[in-house]
């Protein structure tokens, strides 16, 4: 098998670890290009493992542009928030794309890691190497690794929702969602959010969005009221689709892409619902979208 082969065969891998470290296909895949390159530059024949010395060099290129990438967050602009990846389909790994690990809010859980522990905590608790594997990927003591990985997996507990639901669920409640901004009523809206719900909105500061997370069913149901009275004129067309494994909901202005969100919930009520508004983010959504036209809800 070619150099170029083999890389293409454990590409899939490389992905889906490099994308759940940095939470955006953009990041991902510069870090596989930078991976290529340098094994481009190897002699592969000497290998006894092409797999592990992928892995090893990926992890490594996604931890220092993660740690470089948790600076640049710091000084974002509001609450910064993932981006959904084009599902690679049929791949050795394909059920990883539908698992948890893979869900939005998911990755946005990841982000209460520190890069080790998350880098740590992916390549025990997702990709299944063992602790003294992945200390080897990592350049790092067996029991540090498990040091990492067991503080991870406790800031991960804290942070996870109440709930665990499925899809039809959140179908069912974006498409009372959707309902209830076509004919907006304070008190519909206000009976799909549970009391603590909260509201994340990520636009960098360049498009119009709340710049902190708001609390409780009543402000959220205010906010949306107003949303949807601003809208009333303005041709706005829902469509529920598939994200990262998960329902979404893409609000479209004409052809362009004005918002994009999916939510938390109980079985009754959202818990958590979060919208991209960044129209730079909201071009890659598009793109997105194209790659997936087959998984469209409806």
């Amino acid at each position: 098998m070619t150099p170029t082969a083999q890389f293409q065969q454990h590409r899939p891998r490389l992905f889906g670890l490099a994308y759940r470290m940095l939470g955006t296909p953009a990041d991902a895949e510069d870090v596989l290009h930078d991976a290529w390159l340098r094994w481009n530059a190897q002699d592969t024949g000497v290998l006894d493992d092409p797999e592990a010395w992928l892995v090893t060099v990926t992890t490594r290129l996604a931890l220092d542009r993660l740690r470089r990438a948790k600076t640049e967050r710091a000084r974002y602009t509001g609450p910064w928030l993932p981006e959904p990846a084009a599902e690679a389909g049929d791949t050795p790994d394909a059920a990883l794309e539908h698992d948890e690990t893979f869900t939005l809010s998911f990755l946005l859980l990841l982000e209460r890691l520190s890069p080790d522990e998350r880098a740590a905590f992916l390549l025990h608790e997702v990709f299944d190497y063992g602790h003294a594997e992945a200390a080897k990927i990592l350049g790092i003591a067996e029991d540090a690794c498990r040091q990492r990985v067991h503080r991870a997996k406790t800031r991960l507990r804290e942070g996870r929702p109440r709930y665990e639901v499925d899809a039809r669920t959140q179908r069912r409640l974006l498409e009372r969602f959707i309902a209830a901004m076509r004919k907006p009523d304070m008190e519909t809206l206000r009976a799909l959010f549970a009391e603590d719900a909260v509201h994340v909105a990520d636009s960098g500061g360049v498009a119009r969005a709340t710049l902190h997370p708001l609390h409780g069913a009543e402000r959220l149901a205010r906010l949306y009221m107003q949303i949807a009275r601003l809208s009333k004129n303005a041709g706005l067309r829902y469509e529920l689709r598939m994200l990262n494994g998960a329902p979404a909901l893409l609000t479209w202005r004409d052809a362009e892409l004005f918002v994009a969100t999916w939510i938390d919930c109980d079985n009754d009520r959202i818990t958590a619902i979060h919208a991209i508004r960044h129209p730079d983010k909201l071009a890659r959504i598009e793109a997105v979208t194209k790659a997936t036209d087959g998984a469209s809800l409806h």
